[in-house]
C-alpha cells in the first residue's frame, strides 16, 4: 500500500507538468484552432534562460521570477510577428510553421548551450518526508504545489477578471468580441503569452529530473497532448485533470504491469490518445461540436 501511495504522489508531480503544457496547449487551440507544436521547444529554452541565470549567480526564485517575465515577453512577440502575418491563412500553413518553430528553437537552443545534458538544481530537495511510514519526496510534494498554483492563478484570472473574460470571448467568438469592443489581437497575444509562461513553468519543474538537454521536453510534449486529447481540447480544467489522471495511470502501469515497464510508457499515452478519439472524441469534459447540413 505504501508503495501505492507513493506512487499515485509520484505521479500527481509528473501529471502536473503534463498538466501545465496540456493547458498551454489548449488556450493556443481555443484561441486560434492551432496545435502548437513548439510548445515544448518554447518550455526548454525557458529551462535554459533560468539555468543561465542561475549559473551567473542568481537566486532561483528571481531566476524563476525572470523567466516567467522574458517568456511571456517572448510568446506575445512570437504572436505579434510570426504567427499574426498568417494569422488568417490556411490552418495547416500555421501548424507547419509551429513544426518550423520547434526545429528552429531546438537548433538555437543547441547552439546557445550546446547539447550535452546539465544538471539542474531545483529549489526542492530529493530528501524524503516520511508521513504514516510512507516516504514522500520533497521534490514531488513541491512540483505538485507549484504546477496547482500556476494553474489556479490562470483560473482565477479567466474566471474573476475582466481581462480574463476579454480572452475568453476572443477565444470563443472573435467577430463578435471585436463588436462589444474587444481587441482581439491583443488578447490573442496575451494567450501566446499566458501559454509561454504556463510551458515554463513545466520546463522550469521537469529539468530537475529529466536533466537540461535540448531535447528533453520532447516526449513529454506528446504526454501533454495525450493530456489534452483526454480531458478535451476545448477544455483548460480537462487538459489539467487529464496531465494528473495521465501521470499517474503511466506510473501505475509502470510500475504494476511488468511487460510495460518505463520503456512503454510513451506507447500507453498514444494508447490513450487513440482510444479516446475513438470512444469519446471530444475527451473527458470537451464539448461535441454539433453541425448542421
Amino acid at each position: 500500500m505504501a508503495n501505492f501511495i507513493q506512487q499515485v504522489v509520484s505521479g500527481l508531480a509528473s501529471g502536473g507538468i503534463y498538466g501545465a503544457l496540456a493547458l498551454a496547449i489548449v488556450l493556443i487551440h481555443r484561441a486560434t484552432g492551432v496545435l502548437n507544436f513548439a510548445q515544448g521547444e518554447m518550455a526548454t529554452l525557458s529551462a535554459f534562460v533560468c539555468w543561465s541565470l542561475i549559473d551567473h549567480g542568481w537566486a532561483f526564485w528571481p531566476a524563476f521570477g525572470a523567466t516567467i517575465f522574458l517568456s511571456f515577453a517572448g510568446g506575445v512577440v512570437l504572436e505579434q510577428t510570426v504567427i499574426r502575418p498568417i494569422q488568417n491563412g490556411p490552418l495547416l500553413g500555421i501548424v507547419i510553421l509551429t513544426i518550423g518553430l520547434l526545429i528552429a528553437i531546438n537548433g538555437l537552443t543547441t547552439w546557445v548551450w550546446g547539447g550535452a545534458a546539465k544538471q539542474f538544481h531545483g529549489p526542492f530537495s530529493t530528501a524524503p518526508i516520511n508521513v504514516g511510514g510512507v516516504a514522500f519526496s520533497k521534490q514531488d510534494i513541491g512540483v505538485i504545489a507549484i504546477s496547482v498554483v500556476s494553474v489556479v492563478l490562470i483560473g482565477l484570472l479567466f474566471t474573476r477578471t475582466k481581462l480574463g473574460l476579454g480572452l475568453r470571448a476572443a477565444a470563443a467568438n472573435p467577430t463578435e468580441a471585436r463588436l462589444v469592443g474587444v481587441r482581439v489581437p491583443g488578447m490573442l497575444a496575451l494567450g501566446w503569452g499566458l501559454a509561454a509562461v504556463l510551458g515554463a513553468v513545466a520546463g522550469v519543474m521537469a529539468a530537475p529530473s529529466l536533466f537540461l538537454e535540448p531535447n528533453m521536453m520532447q516526449t513529454v510534449l506528446l504526454y501533454a497532448f495525450a493530456a489534452a486529447v483526454l480531458g478535451g481540447m476545448d477544455s483548460p480544467v480537462g487538459a489539467v485533470i487529464g496531465g494528473l489522471v495521465l501521470g499517474v495511470l503511466l506510473n501505475l502501469v509502470g510500475t504494476y504491469v511488468h511487460w510495460v515497464g518505463g520503456e512503454l510508457r510513451l506507447a500507453v499515452a498514444l494508447a490513450v490518445i487513440l482510444g479516446v478519439l475513438l470512444i469519446r472524441p471530444a475527451g473527458l469534459f470537451g464539448r461535441t461540436a454539433v453541425r448542421r447540413v
